[in-house]
C-alpha cells in the first residue's frame, strides 16, 4: 500500500505538536523550578533578529493548519497570534490538533496534484500538492518547531533528542 497524502501530512504534525506540547511543559516546569519568570524563556531568542518562542510556535501552527486546509481544500483557521505565556501556548498547540483531528483521510484524496499557491513576501509560489507539502510545508513546520526546542534548550530546560522526537512508535 502507498502512503497517502494524509499519512504523511496530519499524523507527523500531531505527533511533532504533541511533542512540542510536552517540551514546552518542560520549559514551564524549568522556570518554576529555577524560580525564574516564565517570560525570560518565552521571549528568549537565538539572535536579535529572530523571533522568539510564541512565533516559533505560532509559526509552527500556522504551517500545520495551513498545510491541512489547503491540501484538503478548505478554509484554513485563523488565529490571533497573542500567545504570551506557556498556557497560552498550549491552548494554540490543542486547537492546532484539534484542528487537524477533524481533518479526515479523504479530504486528502488527490491533493497531491491539486494546485496550492502561497502569497510570499517576494510575491506568489505554485506548488502541487506534493511538492508543497514535502517541499515547503514540512520543513517550513520542522524548522519552526526545532527552533522552539533549540530556544528552550539553549536557557538549559532539560530537555533531549527523544523529547524532539517522542516516544518510539
Amino acid at each position: 500500500m502507498a502512503l497517502s497524502m494524509y499519512d504523511v501530512s496530519i499524523p507527523p504534525f500531531i505527533r511533532a505538536l504533541s511533542n512540542l506540547s510536552a517540551i514546552l511543559e518542560k520549559g514551564a516546569a524549568h522556570a518554576k523550578a529555577q524560580g525564574i519568570d516564565e517570560s525570560e524563556l518565552i521571549q528568549t531568542r537565538l539572535i536579535a533578529d529572530m523571533d522568539a518562542l510564541p512565533a516559533q510556535v505560532q509559526r509552527a501552527s500556522d504551517s500545520a493548519k495551513g498545510c491541512a486546509a489547503r491540501l484538503a481544500g478548505i478554509e484554513i483557521p485563523s488565529y490571533a497570534d497573542t500567545e504570551a505565556t506557556f498556557p497560552e501556548l498550549q491552548e494554540r498547540i490543542a486547537k492546532t490538533i484539534g484542528f487537524l483531528k477533524s481533518i479526515r483521510p479523504e479530504q486528502l484524496e488527490g491533493s497531491d496534484t491539486r494546485t496550492v499557491e502561497l502569497k510570499l513576501r517576494n510575491g506568489p509560489v505554485t506548488f502541487d500538492g506534493k511538492s508543497y507539502l514535502l517541499g515547503f510545508a514540512l520543513p517550513n513546520f520542522y524548522f519552526h518547531v526545532t527552533t522552539a526546542y533549540d530556544l528552550l534548550r539553549h536557557k538549559g530546560v532539560q530537555i533531549g533528542k527523544m523529547d524532539f522526537l517522542g516516544a518510539p512508535r
